[in-house]
């Protein structure tokens, strides 16, 4: 068993990932922004703690932290406004890894997407550019940090059902199910082979488990 916290607890992703680590026995904390989304997030086997990421400190985030297990970042801006997600997907991401080094808290996996690189390539003209430099500088910080680290790249996210099956191997990005993510962080949990690994992932024919291994 477990303590696990997951930024972005009321996101598609997280939804379907509470109910898989709470079902095999971890403790999951699911931090969301709106105090609405509560009774979503306790449906999953998660317990809701209230906590705006963007506007809080590391000491906070590192209080809040202290004494779990492991956290899964699956927060984001959303899109639309640059300076948000910045503020969002780099440096409160950053500011979260900063602080679960400060509470002792080792394990840190990150939701990040498939191209995601500081050379992504994204023109600065282009509505996604944001994002890319927001997310391969949160990347990048995570990688160069002293945390058990694991960067996930997942394709063009879909709500088609889960197969249970992914392909690591891939050069291209293609899509993947968000239930087929939730799948693959809750294994890469319980997998040390992950650590220190950006494992990039579409849909494919071999099973998660023996995927994550090759």
């Amino acid at each position: 068993m477990a303590g696990i916290v997951i930024f972005g607890g009321h996101g598609k992703v997280a939804l379907l990932l509470a109910p898989l680590l709470s079902a095999r026995g971890d403790e999951v904390t699911a931090v969301i922004r709106n105090p609405e989304h509560a009774d979503d997030v306790r449906a999953t086997g998660a317990q809701p703690v209230v906590l705006d990421v963007e506007h809080e400190d590391q000491a906070a985030i590192a209080a809040l932290l202290a004494g779990h297990d492991a956290v899964v970042w699956s927060a984001g801006a959303g899109g639309g406004d640059a300076a948000r997600t910045r503020a969002v997907d780099h440096e409160a991401a950053v500011r979260s890894m900063d602080a679960a080094a400060d509470a002792g808290v080792r394990r840190y996996v990150m939701v990040s997407y498939f191209g995601a690189s500081p050379d992504h390539g994204i023109p600065a003209d282009n509505p996604f550019h944001a994002y890319a430099e927001a997310k391969a500088a949160a990347d990048e910080h995570l990688r160069s940090s002293s945390l058990d680290w694991t960067v996930l790249g997942p394709s063009a996210l879909t709500l088609e059902d889960g197969t249970g099956r992914i392909d690591v191997t891939a050069s291209e990005s293609d899509q993947v199910s968000r239930a087929n993510v939730a799948e693959v962080i809750a294994q890469v949990l319980v997998d040390d082979s992950t650590v220190g690994r950006t494992i990039r992932f579409n849909d494919g024919q071999t099973a998660i488990a023996e995927a994550l291994r090759a």
